[in-house]
């Protein structure tokens, strides 16, 4: 069985790692450039980097900050956040980030995802969904709806049918965010990640809730996950990366170990 993935999220605004709940009331936490190096010299087996209001604000990603990342760390490292064209994502790989995440300009442009596979590998393309639950409909039969403009605009399109249809078109992986959970420290959405990990042969990143590291065996477990995204509880020091490994390690899911 191959290792789950233990991967810290650096939500980053104006040059700074910041952290909301449910995407909103976000405050100032750290260096993104300090944040990262000490999650690589923790045992992080991977990076996120979201610039989060690029889309949202139409501007271009803080390809500095993003080369001083991948500069701190050994690790595969993916970037998300105003990625709107091929140039965008060639600029993104060339700073030194192994993959792109690709999510309102996804949604806007569909072929965006071909052609970027096409350029560049599947293996290279993440799906960033932003979703929220909702009444169930003939235009959502999920009850899962897509966001987009970092969770300021419903889409009323299915999650379930996105996340195929990404797949369909090249995508090589999908970091699955539950803005309900996001933030909360109360746990993933198991229905959500489970559903879609179910629907699709990419790997899942779950997003969007940790708080312990039960959330995390449950959501690699129950909800099916090959990898979860973590901040909170980190970002804070509640846990250290350790702690979750050695954690996941006693309850039989394997994992990759720093020593």
């Amino acid at each position: 069985m191959l290792s789950k993935r233990i991967i810290p999220c650096l939500d980053v605004r104006d040059g700074r790692t910041t952290k909301g709940i449910k995407f909103k009331n976000n405050v100032d936490i750290g260096d993104p450039v300090a944040m990262a190096r000490h999650y690589y010299e923790a045992g992080a087996d991977e990076l996120v980097f979201y610039d989060i209001t690029a889309s949202s604000d139409r501007r271009d990603i803080m390809i500095e900050v993003v080369r001083q990342v991948a500069a701190a760390i050994l690790i595969p490292f993916s970037v998300g956040g105003g990625i709107r064209n091929l140039q965008d994502m060639r600029a993104v790989l060339l700073a030194g980030a192994e993959k792109v995440s690709v999510n309102t300009a996804a949604m806007l442009e569909p072929n965006l995802i071909a052609a970027g596979a096409r350029d560049f590998g599947s293996q290279c393309i993440v799906l960033g969904m932003d979703v929220k639950k909702v009444a169930s409909s003939e235009a959502i039969p999920s009850g899962y709806e897509m966001v987009i403009h970092g969770g300021r605009t419903p889409m009323g399109i299915d999650a379930l049918w996105w996340a195929q249809e990404a797949e369909r078109l090249g995508a090589g992986e999908i970091c699955l965010n539950s803005i309900d959970a996001d933030g909360t420290q109360a746990g993933y959405e198991l229905t959500l990640t489970r559903m879609i990990s179910a629907a699709v042969s990419i790997p899942v990143i779950a997003s969007g809730g940790a708080g312990t590291p039960e959330h995390l065996a449950e959501v690699l477990t129950t909800g099916r996950a090959d990898a979860a995204l973590i901040a909170s509880m980190v970002h804070y020091g509640t846990y250290s990366i350790q702690e979750i490994k050695d954690y996941l390690q006693q309850r039989g899911i394997p994992v990759r170990l720093l020593w």
